[in-house]
């Protein structure tokens, strides 16, 4: 994947944060990439219970999943932090389930702090169901 849609990807995550409907004041956006090239935004959105709360990164994937897309490439999360920050537990199985290699980018909304690792760089050892074949 080429910096320019990198880029792309984090600057669409960015915008999508504004979407978010939070009480904690967190604010987070994702831009997921389909292996045939569609984007899909997510953002988080908070309820007083927060169990039934959702992190923006599965809003993206339940999102492209409802339109029939179940095939990924990456996915870029932004927040409102300084620092980027990695997707929760959740969500990293929920990414894992889907190819433990998809590309995670992480970055901060000026773009000055961004980290990069597959979602199996993100979970070591993870539970990987007996649908999917894992690789060593």
């Amino acid at each position: 994947m080429d910096q320019k849609l990198k880029e792309t990807l984090i600057r669409t995550a960015s915008k999508a944060r504004h979407k978010a409907r939070v009480y904690t004041g967190f604010h987070v956006g994702a831009a997921l990439l389909t292996k045939t090239g569609e984007i899909f935004t997510g953002c988080n959105v908070e309820l007083h219970t927060t169990l039934s709360s959702i992190c923006a990164e599965r809003t993206a994937i339940v999102k492209a999943v409802s339109e029939g897309y179940t095939e990924f490439e990456a996915i870029a999360v932004v927040s409102d932090s300084p620092k980027a920050i990695s997707p929760c537990s959740f969500c990293r199985q929920y990414l894992i389930d889907f190819d433990p290699d998809i590309l995670v980018i992480m970055s901060n909304e000026e773009m000055t702090d961004v980290v990069e690792m597959t979602v199996r760089e993100l979970v070591p050892m993870a539970f990987v169901g007996s649908g999917r074949k894992q690789k060593s």
